[in-house]
């Protein structure tokens, strides 16, 4: 069996967020396949053309941990019906300088959780587009629109519901699947 590397980015930088929670239950409900690293954000400043030349420490540390990995899952909140600005900061990063896309032939997913009753389906459109545009394969079904209510995930990552918790199972099995087919089919680039 072949165990995918699979990094993770969290779009809340709160430590406290319902997604950082979510990830947690993930991991716990993933097969045994898959290998999760958590790829930080929050240390990034706001990217900047100018320093496409001399990338800082944070940025750096953000290229190297995207190299390192075989997949991405992205674990997101919705704030104003978009993309967190830390996530998205994240992604400028690391899809330059140009010509350096880290995220280029990396198979991705997408889910989230909010207290709103759609969870984070707006974001989650706007991410894949930006995904699509950054050339990373995507698995696009499931979609994984989470509506988080207190106590549905413990702070240690145990699900309490028992639809959610096959939900997330299954998801995560369809993804371990997706990331084995793209990368049979895609190889990553060679340096």
């Amino acid at each position: 069996m072949t165990v995918h590397k699979v990094g993770y980015l969290i779009g809340s930088l709160s430590a406290a967020s319902i997604n950082r929670k979510l990830a947690k239950a993930l991991i716990k409900l993933a097969p045994d396949n898959l290998e999760f690293h958590e790829i930080e954000i929050k240390d990034l400043p706001l990217y900047n053309h100018d320093l496409d030349d001399n990338y800082p420490a944070p940025a750096q540390a953000l290229k190297h941990a995207l190299a390192d990995v075989d997949a991405l899952l992205f674990v997101t909140p919705e704030y104003n019906r978009s993309i967190p600005g830390g996530l998205k900061n994240a992604i400028d990063w690391g899809s330059r300088p140009w010509g350096d896309n880290s995220f280029s032939r990396k198979p991705s997913a997408v889910i989230g959780a909010s207290i709103g009753n759609i969870g984070t389906a707006v974001a989650q459109q706007q991410l894949r587009s930006v995904l699509g545009y950054c050339d990373s394969p995507q698995m696009n079904f499931p979609e994984g629109y989470i509506h988080f209510t207190e106590d549905l995930v413990t702070d240690d990552g145990e699900v309490t519901n028992d639809n959610t918790r096959a939900f997330l199972t299954d998801y995560l099995e369809r993804y371990a699947e997706f990331v084995t087919r793209v990368r049979a089919v895609i190889p990553p680039d060679e340096d």
